[in-house]
């Protein structure tokens, strides 16, 4: 059986990795257990012990891995810990689940990568975008057909007006097209920052090492929650809506018909529509068969550089104005 712990229990927590993981646990039993939950809140950690069935509470790390026994960790840390967490775990050897982004600067990044590749530690990092059933089935049905020639992102938020929304966020669904796509050999973007928008807009424009083109638009500020992608080749089309409720959609077209279409039922749990379900069925599998679980920081890492690139290109364009 394999023993977990969950370190941060706040909402994304609750939301993307204790559900999945209690989900998994009570689909596969005598697979998985949940030995420790923790949080500088201890209350919060109780919280999720008497929630999802984690079996102690603790709001230390250190006093956690001092008297329990683990196989793995899942780490859920404010952006600005997550390295420094990850580093830790790494270092002692404890196989982690490591969330994004993969530091707050570029350097953080690398080093975290250099880390992870001098101790060995297996680990993977959350980009449950790679793992959500509609993507992975409109990839494999297009490769089915032919090669990909063009692909498309669109991320829509509502009032996302922070400053490091680009490499914070949106790394989502610049990864979901390097997954989907391949390497990037050549990105180019235009920045739209009108005076009635609150923050900038990207548009990012995509060369694959496969010859493949692509685009990304990012709007963090116009009114909804939405992610879409779209994949062309020679007469075939796949687009995959990611959003709440009966948006979460799959359309597939071929010589002019639409050959699939899926919508996900309303009553469908999250966790089981966004990926993040798999996600968990990945890492404990991995563990189980003693297999490297993935995606690792080294298959991440180019898709953080490209996101901090693009965030340092629009930095230089602002001072250059003012």
């Amino acid at each position: 059986m394999i023993r977990l712990a969950l370190v941060g229990c706040g909402e994304h927590s609750r939301l993307s990795h204790a559900t999945p993981l209690a989900r998994y646990a009570a689909f596969n039993p005598g697979d998985l257990e949940l030995v420790a939950a923790c949080d500088l809140n201890l209350d919060r950690a109780r919280e999720f012990c008497r929630e999802f069935g984690f079996a102690r509470a603790y709001s230390e790390v250190e006093a956690m891995l001092s008297k329990e026994s683990v196989d793995g960790c899942v780490c859920v840390m404010p952006m600005e810990r997550i390295v420094d967490l990850a580093v830790m775990l790494l270092k002692r050897k404890i196989p982690s689940v490591i969330e994004k982004p993969l530091g707050v600067t570029r350097e953080e990044s690398e080093r975290l990568a250099d880390v992870a590749k001098e101790t060995g530690t297996p680990h993977m990092v959350s980009v449950n975008r790679r793992f959500m059933p509609y993507l992975n089935q409109a990839k494999s049905w297009a490769s089915s057909i032919g090669p990909l020639q063009y692909v498309r992102a669109t991320q829509v938020r509502h009032a996302r007006n922070e400053p490091d929304f680009i490499w914070s966020t949106a790394i989502h669904v610049l990864d979901a097209l390097r997954h989907v796509a391949g390497e990037i050999a050549e990105f180019q973007t235009e920045v739209h920052r009108q005076a009635e928008l609150s923050t900038v807009w990207f548009i990012v424009s995509l060369r694959f090492e496969n010859g493949a083109s692509g685009r990304i638009e990012v709007l963090p500020t116009a009114g909804m929650v939405e992610e879409s992608y779209e994949l062309f080749g020679e007469g075939f089309r796949a687009r995959v809506v990611a959003g709440s409720g009966v948006q979460r959609s799959l359309q597939a077209w071929r010589n002019g018909q639409l050959a699939l279409e899926e919508h996900s039922p309303e009553t469908e749990p999250e966790d089981l529509r966004n990926g993040a379900y798999e996600e968990v069925v990945e890492f404990v599998r991995a563990l189980k068969t003693r297999r490297r679980p993935w995606p690792a920081v080294e298959d991440i890492l180019p898709s953080a550089r490209i996101c901090f690139a693009i965030a340092e290109s629009v930095a230089r364009q602002a001072e250059a104005k003012a």
